[in-house]
């Protein structure tokens, strides 16, 4: 939060000055046209993170986004969404030649109670029939990469039992989407402590047991920050299971620079390991309305001007 009050004293002035060229010199109220050069990393944001500029309609937020630079997006809620919806949303995604990030492997909210764990067959059949409604939600929109999350521990259970239980959903899981080049990302989580999953090395554990290209790790840097720290070495560790990375400060949950993370480091660190996946925005906005939403771009091209 220092750094972020520094940032916001020094540059107050020139903030102010940027928001009024930016709303008021173009009749759209886009920022200038050199502000829409792509960013080096390919960051993807959510509905609702340029709503303040481009109104309610996420397709109109996806248009105002590529504007500024951002070249991918990530809706968790896509399987809730309709197949109209989907298609609007895949067909202007590649209009835009932009990419899909991450959707959540589920239409409800079963992923987020005590369920794989268990090994029990209704969860199993639950899992077996969101993965094959995500192949085909993943084909309107040309996506590759959908978030699981195991749920909470079974307490009856002793913790080998469990991963035991994890892992064959995960395999059968696998076998469904890796057909058609899809694949499930393990979310390690930091958000309470009856979460099954929840460190790194567990994840990168329980991927490499179910062998399959269609199983790999999302590692949300909020989560890992909260949960183990030593966030490079740990990526480093991983490395060859993480498919997908996700941002967030911390504490607060926000753009980079409202916490303690060092996001300029971490995405040179990115960059030089060569990765050319995407990273997801999932956090929210510090600031309110029009300038929130200016300040969250600026603060991404600060920490993506790093020296490469």
């Amino acid at each position: 939060m220092q750094r972020r009050r520094f940032l916001q004293q020094s540059s107050l002035a020139s903030l102010a000055g940027l928001a009024f060229s930016e709303l008021n010199a173009m009749p759209t109220g886009n920022p200038a046209p050199d502000n829409n050069t792509a960013f080096t990393m390919d960051y993807a944001f959510h509905d609702g993170m340029f709503a303040a500029h481009a109104g309610k309609s996420f397709l109109d937020q996806i248009r105002f986004g590529y504007d500024q630079g951002f070249r991918s997006i990530e809706d968790n809620g896509l399987m809730g969404r309709s197949v109209q919806e989907q298609e609007q949303i895949g067909s202007l995604l590649a209009k835009l030649g932009m990419r899909m990030g991450v959707f959540v492997i589920t239409s409800d909210s079963w992923h987020w109670k005590t369920s794989l764990a268990t090994g029990k067959q209704e969860w199993k059949d639950r899992m077996k029939k969101d993965c094959q409604t995500a192949v085909e939600v993943a084909k309107r929109v040309n996506a590759r990469w959908m978030t699981v999350v195991p749920g909470n521990y079974e307490r009856s259970l002793p913790i080998g039992i469990q991963t035991g239980n994890v892992i064959d959903a995960l395999k059968m899981g696998a076998d469904i989407l890796a057909p058609h080049g899809l694949t499930m990302v393990l979310e390690p989580l930091s958000d309470n402590a009856d979460l099954f999953l929840r460190h790194s090395d567990q994840t990168y554990e329980i991927c490499r047991a179910v062998g399959s290209p269609a199983c790999k790790i999302l590692y949300d840097i909020y989560h890992m920050q909260r949960n183990e720290g030593n966030l490079m070495a740990n990526i480093d560790k991983c490395w060859e299971e993480i498919a997908y990375i996700q941002i967030g400060d911390n504490p607060g949950r926000k753009e980079p620079g409202t916490g303690e993370i060092n996001y300029r480091n971490v995405f040179r660190h990115l960059y030089r390991k060569g990765y050319k996946g995407i990273l997801g925005m999932e956090h929210g906005v510090a600031g309110q309305g029009k300038e929130g939403e200016l300040a969250l771009i600026k603060a991404y091209r600060e920490a993506d001007a790093f020296e490469k």
